[in-house]
């Protein structure tokens, strides 16, 4: 079906205008917000009854992923379908692309489940894009640890597949490292990656409308603390003007080739030397990209409802400079301990600028995503105070 057959959707209709989400957790909660807010009611297909998106939704469709039943019940419902994350089945896009308007489609999020297709994608785009991915090597069987190059040590021993927040990694030096890990990864096909002089990391948030309009966002930066993305920064503290063009030029060009519509969010590695390397790309509203909900004109989440129902994309100004910090479940612990405590939730919000964004979740874990706060001032320097004042509070190490 081309896009020509969908036109934009108005938000007022009668009957409503439904958008469909596949996923329940909190990216598709703060989807569902946001497309209520434009006057879109919302249906989430996902497993579990308890959910995130399942909370926030209008109406949830509680069954697998593959269900066809449920597919066709929510293309029925929904004008235009998107995911709210990488891993939902790109059989089940296409099933739903033959009856409904989907972004991204199928092959756009089976180019992201894949690091191989994923690498090599990127290579193809390297010259419009400029950028080219860290030298690597597919590791499908045990074979292939043994034309492993030298060069490529130490590196990171990636999953093919179904990797995320650090999931799906290991560091290696030798290749009997390699063989080892390979092993405890069952034998799965992976990816060596060679490990760069990082000096940072960013992320460029794009969006893509049917019509081929691209929009880009501010540059953010990144620390990671475990694989788990911990602050968002923007602008970024260390990032040149020079890098901030270069990755945003080379973000529209990736999204461009791959004729994606949505929100997509490309990570990319600045070296010691000030060079670019491209990482990853999620094809869905990213963790970095929260900050946009309290600091920019448009959020990533109102964007993708556009995207999805071929409206004007909106404007990507950022107003205020602003920090974002993930809330983990660790901070309901104190120490080692398993006694649950509520953090000072009062506290945090008393500091200036501080936008408390909680899951619905009401179990916390150590090391699951519960929340975020961003914090938004007139200067960088005082949101970074803001942030600095909020970790200690929550007894956060920075």
């Amino acid at each position: 079906m081309s896009d020509n057959k969908f036109p934009p959707l108005s938000p007022t209709a009668t009957p409503p205008t439904w958008l469909g989400v596949m996923g329940g957790g909190q990216l598709g909660r703060m989807f569902a917000h946001a497309a209520q807010m434009m006057g879109f009611k919302v249906a989430v297909l996902e497993p579990s009854r308890d959910c995130p998106a399942g909370h926030a939704a209008d109406h949830l469709i509680a069954a697998d992923y593959g269900n066809e039943a449920a597919l066709a019940e929510l293309a029925l419902q929904c004008a235009a379908v998107t995911t709210e994350f990488e891993n939902v089945p790109a059989q089940s896009l296409s099933f739903l692309a033959d009856r409904s308007f989907v972004a991204p489609s199928a092959s756009c999020v089976s180019v992201a489940q894949d690091r191989i297709a994923e690498k090599r994608f990127f290579t193809q785009c390297a010259p419009t894009s400029g950028v080219l991915p860290a030298p690597y090597h597919i590791v499908a069987a045990e074979t292939d640890i043994d034309t492993i190059p030298d060069t490529l040590f130490p590196g990171i021993l990636k999953t093919v597949r179904m990797g995320y927040d650090g999931k799906g990694q290991v560091r290696v030096k030798t290749q009997d490292e390699v063989r080892q890990a390979f092993a405890a990864m069952k034998g799965v096909p992976c990816v060596l990656e060679q490990m760069l002089p990082l000096a940072y990391e960013v992320s460029v948030l794009t969006a893509r409308g049917a019509d081929g309009e691209s929009v880009v966002y501010p540059i953010a930066e990144n620390v990671h603390r475990d694989g788990i993305l911990f602050t968002t920064t923007v602008p970024g503290p260390n990032v040149s003007a020079a890098s901030a063009e270069q990755a945003q030029k080379a973000a529209l060009a990736i999204v461009a080739q791959l004729g994606y519509v949505g929100v997509l969010c490309i990570e990319f590695f600045v070296l010691q030397d000030g060079s670019l390397v491209v990482n990853e790309m999620a094809p869905r509203p990213h963790n970095s990209g929260h900050y946009t909900i309290d600091a920019c004109v448009t959020s990533q989440f109102a964007q993708q409802a556009r995207a999805m129902a071929r409206l004007p994309l909106g404007d990507v100004r950022q107003h205020s400079p602003a920090v974002m910090l993930n809330i983990l479940g660790d901070i309901w612990f104190d120490g080692d301990g398993d006694q649950v405590r509520e953090p000072a939730w009062d506290k945090v919000l008393a500091l200036p600028g501080a936008n408390l964004h909680l899951y619905g979740k009401d179990d916390p874990r150590r090391g699951r995503k519960m929340g975020h706060v961003s914090f938004v001032a007139p200067t960088l320097e005082a949101a970074q105070a803001s942030l600095h004042a909020a970790c200690a509070i929550l007894r956060i190490a920075l």
